[in-house]
């Protein structure tokens, strides 16, 4: 997947305040954690128009279904792919032709074999491990699943977003904003 491709971070955006930086930054992908039926097609249009991929974060989408239509809803708005926890959606989303990110919060050994199944199931374009400051599990997933890997959550330095990509990831979201122009 060449979604990180030229630039390693993504913006994980909760604020309007947020998403009007991470269009006036250099980053490619915006990672729209707060969005709702009212607002997703502006949002869409505005991200496309400064240059940026546009992923909705489905989990959070107010007013907008979980489920297949839901998906369908963001897909003719123009959303460029969608991030789940869920299996079933981020399977329904591939069927669909968007672009997915199945997120994983890993706390143990236990999530870590959970994880694995799952992606084997779902099969995403991209797995996105939180909190990203666990480099020693990206270099587990890296080594169990044929699938690039992404670093979210607690990435606040520099040296963390390095770390993870020394690591084996391909790209890291944060919320930080000093981080959306850095690689």
């Amino acid at each position: 997947m060449s979604l990180f491709s030229k630039r390693k971070v993504a913006a994980a955006v909760r604020t309007e305040d947020d998403f009007q930086a991470a269009l006036n930054s250099q980053i490619d992908v915006i990672f729209l954690h707060d969005t709702n039926i009212f607002s997703i097609e502006e949002q869409i249009e505005r991200a496309h128009s400064a240059g940026k991929k546009l992923f909705i974060h489905m989990d959070f989408a107010d007013g907008i279904g979980k489920d297949r239509v839901g998906l369908e809803y963001v897909k003719r708005k123009g959303a460029d792919g969608i991030l789940s926890t869920k299996t079933g959606m981020i399977r329904q989303a591939r069927d669909l032709g968007l672009v997915t990110v199945h997120r994983f919060f890993i706390v143990d050994s236990h999530s870590v074999d959970t994880a694995v199944d799952s992606i084997r199931i779902a099969k995403p374009d991209i797995v996105e491990i939180m909190p990203g400051v666990v480099c020693k599990k990206i270099v587990e997933f890296a080594q169990k699943v044929n699938t690039p890997i992404l670093v979210g959550g607690l990435v606040e330095f520099e040296e963390e977003v390095d770390k993870a990509l020394e690591a084996g990831a391909k790209g890291v979201s944060t919320a930080a904003r000093e981080l959306w122009d850095y690689k």
